[in-house]
Formats: C-alpha cells, sequence, structure tokens
C-alpha cells in the first residue's frame, strides 16, 4: 500500500492515479513539491554552508573594496547602517559585531598594501562572488563557467560600481522620501496612509531589487526577467520574515549565551549566514523552475541519455549553429538551443563541451555563452562530424585482442553506410537542402 507522502506525488505527478486537481493547485503542487525535495536532497544545503565560510574569509576585504571606492565619493560612512541593517537579526551585539568589521575595514590601508596585498585582497573578493556563481550555475545546469577574462572584467564592476549604486539608489529614496512635496502629501488622508506603507515596504523593495539583479546577472546564462523577478520576490519576503523570526529567537536564546558564553554571538552569525544564503539560493532555485518547467518532474537527475539521443543533441545543435552562421543571422545562445531543441540542460551543455572539444563550435564572450561554428560548414563533411559527435572527449579504450578487434570492426560496419552515401556531403549543403528554390524573376 503507497505511503500517504507517495499518493501525494502520485496525485501530483501522475493524476490519472487519482481525482484530477486544478490545473493552478497542480502547477502549485508540483514546484512545492520540487523545491522541497531539492532541499532534502541536501546540495543546496552544502553550498550554503561553503558560502558561509566564504563569507566570513572575504566579508572584511569585499568591504575595504567598497569603502574604498566611497570614500573617494564621501559616502563611506553610509555602509555602517547598511552593514548594522543586514546584522539586525542577531540582536544587540550586533552593533557590536558591525563596530569591529568596519573597524578592520578603516584600518585596511589599500594604499600601503603594495602591489601582492592589494592582488591578494581583489582575489579574496573576486573568489566570494565567484562561489556564487558556481552555485548559481549548478542550480541553472550550467556546466561551462564564464571566461577568464569575462570574469574578472565583470566581477570588479560588482565590487566597484555595484556599492556607488546601491547608495546612490538608497540616498535618492531617502531625498525623495523627506522632500517638501512627500511630507504635504502625507498629511493628506488617504495619502498619507499609502506614504506610510511605502515607507514600510521600502527594506522589502531594496532587497527583492537586490537580489532579482543577482538571479540575472550571476548566473552564466541567459535569465529573463519575469522568473527572476518572481524569485526575488520570493526570496525578498523570505528574508525579512526570516529576519524578523530569527531576532525573536535570538532574544530567547539565553541558553546558548549560559552555555557558549562569548561564543554564542559567534555561533549566532553562523546560524544567521546559513540562513540567508539557503534562502538566497531556495530564490535562484525557484527563478530556475519557472522559467524552465520541463524540469519540475519527479527526480532532479536528468534521465539518463542513450547514444543515439546524445548524437542527435550534437548533431541539432551543429545544424542549428551552422544554419544561423550561413543565413547571416545572430549567434543563438546556449539557452536558445535548449529551447529549440527540447533538451535537457545538462545534455546540451555536455554536448557542447564535445563540439567544442573537437573546435567544431567557438563561444563569443556575450552572456550565456552565443555559439559559432569553429571551422567552415563548407570544409567539415557530414560524415567526420558525426564520428567526431560519436567520439566524444576521450579515445576509445583499447582491450585485449581479438575483442577489441572485432568490436571495432562491427562499429566500422555500422558506419559504412553513411560514408558510403554522404562522403560528399558538407556541412553547409545539409543546413541548405531544406530551403526553397529562389523564385523565377518575372514568374
Amino acid at each position: 500500500m503507497p505511503s500517504p507522502l507517495d499518493r501525494v506525488k502520485n496525485q501530483l505527478f501522475d493524476p490519472q492515479t487519482g481525482r484530477p486537481l486544478p490545473p493552478l493547485v497542480a502547477r502549485g503542487g508540483r514546484l512545492l513539491w520540487v523545491l522541497v525535495r531539492d532541499l532534502l536532497e541536501g546540495q543546496l544545503t552544502m553550498r550554503a554552508m561553503s558560502l558561509v565560510y566564504t563569507t566570513l574569509l572575504s566579508l572584511v576585504p569585499m568591504l575595504a573594496l567598497a569603502f574604498s571606492v566611497l570614500k573617494a565619493l564621501g559616502v563611506h560612512n553610509q555602509l555602517e547602517p547598511l552593514l548594522a541593517e543586514a546584522l539586525a537579526p542577531l540582536g544587540p551585539r550586533s552593533v557590536d559585531i558591525t563596530g569591529s568589521v568596519i573597524g578592520f575595514v578603516e584600518n585596511i590601508q589599500v594604499g600601503v598594501l603594495g602591489s601582492l596585498g592589494v592582488a591578494l585582497l581583489f582575489y579574496t573578493a573576486i573568489s566570494m562572488i565567484q562561489k556564487i556563481e558556481n552555485s548559481f550555475n549548478f542550480i541553472w545546469r550550467v556546466e561551462l563557467p564564464r571566461p577568464f577574462s569575462q570574469r574578472v572584467g565583470e566581477y570588479l564592476a560588482v565590487i566597484t560600481v555595484g556599492p556607488v549604486l546601491v547608495f546612490s539608489a538608497m540616498g535618492v529614496t531617502a531625498s525623495l522620501l523627506s522632500s517638501d512635496i512627500v511630507l504635504r502629501v502625507s498629511e493628506i488622508q488617504p495619502l498619507g496612509y499609502l506614504v506610510s506603507s511605502l515607507t514600510k515596504a521600502l527594506p522589502y523593495v531594496l532587497v527583492i531589487g537586490a537580489f532579482t539583479f543577482v538571479y540575472v546577472f550571476i548566473p552564466n546564462t541567459r535569465v529573463r526577467i519575469l522568473p527572476a523577478l518572481a524569485g526575488g520576490v520570493a526570496a525578498g519576503v523570505l528574508w525579512q520574515t526570516a529576519s524578523l523570526a530569527f531576532a525573536r529567537f535570538v532574544a530567547g536564546t539565553s541558553t546558548y549565551n549560559a552555555v557558549y558564553s562569548g561564543f554564542a554571538i559567534f555561533l549566532l552569525l553562523l546560524i544567521w549566514l546559513y540562513v540567508g544564503w539557503l534562502i538566497l539560493l531556495t530564490g535562484c532555485q525557484l527563478a530556475f523552475y519557472l522559467q524552465n518547467p520541463g524540469h519540475i518532474r519527479v527526480t532532479r537527475v536528468a534521465p539518463y541519455l542513450a547514444s543515439r539521443g546524445a548524437e542527435y543533441i550534437a548533431l541539432a545543435i551543429m545544424v542549428q549553429v551552422a544554419r544561423a552562421f550561413v543565413k547571416g543571422q545572430p549567434a543563438p545562445t546556449t539557452q536558445a538551443l535548449i529551447d529549440d531543441i527540447k533538451g535537457a540542460p545538462e545534455h546540451v551543455h555536455r554536448q557542447l563541451a564535445v563540439l567544442r572539444h573537437h573546435g567544431l563550435l567557438a563561444e563569443t564572450a556575450a552572456k550565456g555563452g552565443a555559439w559559432l561554428p569553429g571551422i567552415d560548414p563548407e570544409q567539415v563533411s557530414m560524415v567526420r562530424l558525426w564520428r567526431l559527435v560519436r567520439s566524444g572527449t576521450e579515445p576509445l579504450p583499447r582491450g585485449r585482442e581479438p575483442v577489441a578487434g572485432q568490436v571495432l570492426r562491427l562499429l566500422d560496419d555500422a558506419e559504412a553506410p553513411l560514408e558510403a552515401t554522404r562522403s560528399s556531403e558538407t556541412l553547409r549543403q545539409f543546413v541548405l537542402q531544406d530551403d526553397p528554390p529562389p523564385a523565377t524573376p518575372g514568374a
């Protein structure tokens, strides 16, 4: 007899076994199921713990770089209130932690560190964002990270320009809320209630905006704005709610203070960092499923792909990229290939790696990876393309004779008919063979 959990799973993913659920309820139930399943599998929790460790190592260097940029603009004093707001769930002791961290940051003099010290400072800060990208790429099933040059440039832009944009937005918002026009409007009801509600909702809006930006920018794939916004809203609301709940939890943890004494606040800091990173990763997971509803299935791991399926995906990728190149169309991105081929992201990324390994494809520096032929489509035959696709990235193992020879001859015999019929057909000819002939002038 199936357990209650199995019955719920069958009801969501195999509605024929019971009474059909309303479409909205079924979609929401399946989405909630896969989110909880991913949490219970442990990959997100493990990556959240890894990010906690990286945060402890990178917090002061990142704040030091941000402090240096903001100090040049004369707004570095606003860094402490922002950090205090992020650590507010830790209770009254958060003031001491904020003061200690800011003290470390102010004592770091970038100008006297030397070239090696500055390089280590940047490396520590960049490694933090790289760790976040690796976690987001795992969620989005992206196996190819950004190229090194692109990675360093974009990371440095986030570290240096990001704080300026954040504090500029906060300054503009504060100026608008304190302007005479807003103060006069707030005296008129019900507009005053509306202004008060907007002021209370401002922390949510800022957190949601920051999360949405991270979900769009960090993964090495093209993330649409609506799924990212939905993930940002869910994670932002959950973040603010969790901060209130954690503040109440800290207020009632006299036992921790009695047992761990001065270490209690450090343990609470670790717990809060873990909760925060877990919320951020969960929102990213939600954005992925909203953009890729085909992956809302019982198991997270993509089904095993047989050799015929791998060959189909690789050849379909190559034909689509060559077709766009020959016709002068924009180079397809990785996400476009996934959408058009209807293949699992893991399978598409794996075959892209095979094609790039053989020099058949070249990746541009565009966001999410746009692909161009690595060789002239007129210079590669379909037979050679098929053989390279079948060979993968590793040579075939050679076992003991005569078994190895017998098996290899069998494979050669299987490939012989294709070589006999399409030996002279190039990739360019193949992608153009289904196009209609040009119209005759005057017809």
